[in-house]
């Protein structure tokens, strides 16, 4: 499932760029969670209304399946997505059981080649440039009805782009489509075959990719130049979708991310384990948050968390009142990851389209749980921009609410299809990636 820096004009202590990016990075969206890590859009102002034939300004069908969100630089956006060939391979060998370890069921491979492929289109279009297909392979496991086998959002610094199909490889491509490398970093056995879907993060000349699952967890930096592997630390976990954010904080750079056990936060340069927080929920999936020196944790599965965690943590801050800033055990998102703009946090409850808003420094509730109206099941993550909230559906329900301290929904927006994809702005552009097609919308 589901399977995503900062602008050059933002406090250092926001969700970290890398420091070679440029300061045109606030207009971009250049990984899942846009160019300040947190879901936000410094510099769109989207439009507030549209439906099948109000405001659109493409519409594209896109091959194949995927829920991966796009990644935008300059005028080229770059989807992901995986395409079912429905062909055996001749005299291919059998397809690979997973490792042996885990629990649960296991949904069986399709047993067909799948082409995992990287588009680049024109974001003004929505036209083709280029299409390469990183592999043709054979899942060597099944995946959840919601999920599909391109998951993982890419992620692009202007130079490279960065894109992930778990199990099948780790690719690097330059941004007119041309292979400079790949990384296999092994098979992954997910519990109860629900599919994969952890986001790679690029950072500098870094590349932090977090393999959760049932057989053998660990955390690994490679260079984004070569693709050869920095450092690789065990993580003593089992599955999770949980895709890491790198901070800076005091001069140095933490990759944290989250977990059933544990969140840990890691030193990017060496690997080394900074700080660990326990308290989170099964299957976490919901990345982190951060302003001001304090990261926010959630997860809502089987329960529900939000931590507040100082950044300048040491070791075990578990039981830490001075670290732990505050908790909330009332709600917390599964899938959907919240969002973090003006002082105020904006998260879900599980997969429910029931909406918490809290102070960010003291965890005061502001309003919530309110129900939101023809939204039942979230997986987008939510997204904010020009001072205002946006939340899209599985039931293609988008619903813009005006940013504070008070309930207020602006406008409900209808498409035919399934939003699993989170929303991406640039400018005046809000693009939606359906079950089947993508979509710019641009107030007229």
């Amino acid at each position: 499932m589901l399977l995503r820096s900062i602008a050059a004009l933002l406090l250092a202590l926001a969700p970290a760029a890398s420091p070679a990016d440029d300061s045109d990075r606030a207009a971009q969206w250049p990984q899942w969670r846009g160019p300040n890590g947190d879901g936000s859009s410094p510099k769109g102002d989207p439009a507030v209304e549209w439906s099948e034939t109000k405001n659109i300004r493409w519409k594209v069908a896109i091959p194949g399946s995927g829920s991966a969100t796009p990644v935008v630089w300059g005028d080229k956006m770059f989807v992901l997505t995986a395409v079912n060939t429905g062909k055996k391979a001749p005299d291919a060998p059998p397809v690979p059981e997973p490792p042996a370890a885990g629990r649960g069921m296991s949904i069986a491979s399709p047993g067909t080649i799948h082409q995992y492929q990287v588009i680049c289109l024109d974001r003004l279009t929505g036209k083709t440039i280029w299409t390469k297909t990183a592999i043709e392979a054979t899942p060597h496991e099944g995946i959840h009805g919601t999920n599909g086998y391109a998951s993982g959002s890419p992620a692009t610094d202007g130079k490279i782009l960065i894109a992930s199909f778990g199990s099948r490889g780790i690719f690097c491509f330059d941004l007119d489509g041309n292979e400079k490398w790949r990384k296999d970093l092994g098979v992954m056995k997910i519990k109860v075959g629900f599919g994969e879907g952890i986001s790679p993060v690029l950072y500098g000349n870094s590349v932090v990719v977090n393999r959760d699952h049932e057989a053998g967890s660990f955390i690994v930096c490679l260079d984004a130049a070569t693709g050869e592997e920095k450092w690789r630390q065990a993580r003593d976990e089992t599955t999770t979708w949980a895709t890491p954010l790198v901070i800076e904080h005091g001069g140095k750079a933490q990759a944290v991310v989250n977990g059933t056990k544990r969140v840990r936060s890691y030193d990017l340069e060496t690997g080394a384990l900074i700080w660990e927080c326990g308290g989170q929920t099964m299957n976490t999936i919901a990345m982190p948050l951060t302003r001001d020196g304090v990261v926010y944790v959630m997860s809502g599965y089987r329960g529900n968390a939000v931590y507040a965690i100082k950044l300048d943590s040491k070791g075990d801050v578990t039981s830490s009142a001075d670290q732990v800033v505050w908790k909330r055990t009332d709600a917390g998102p599964y899938v959907a990851s919240g969002v973090l703009t003006d002082g105020l946090l904006y998260f879900t409850k599980e997969r429910n389209g029931i909406l918490m808003c809290v102070d960010a420094k003291t965890g005061e509730v502001k309003y919530g749980p309110e129900r939101l109206p023809d939204t039942d099941v979230l997986y987008a993550s939510l997204m904010a921009a020009a001072g205002r909230i946006y939340i899209s559906s599985r039931e293609g329900t988008t619903l813009v609410l005006k940013a504070g301290p008070k309930f207020e929904i602006l406008a409900k927006n209808k498409l035919p299809e399934a939003l699993d994809a989170s929303p991406v702005v640039i400018g005046k552009q809000l693009y939606l990636r359906g079950s089947n097609h993508l979509w710019c919308i641009e107030a007229r």
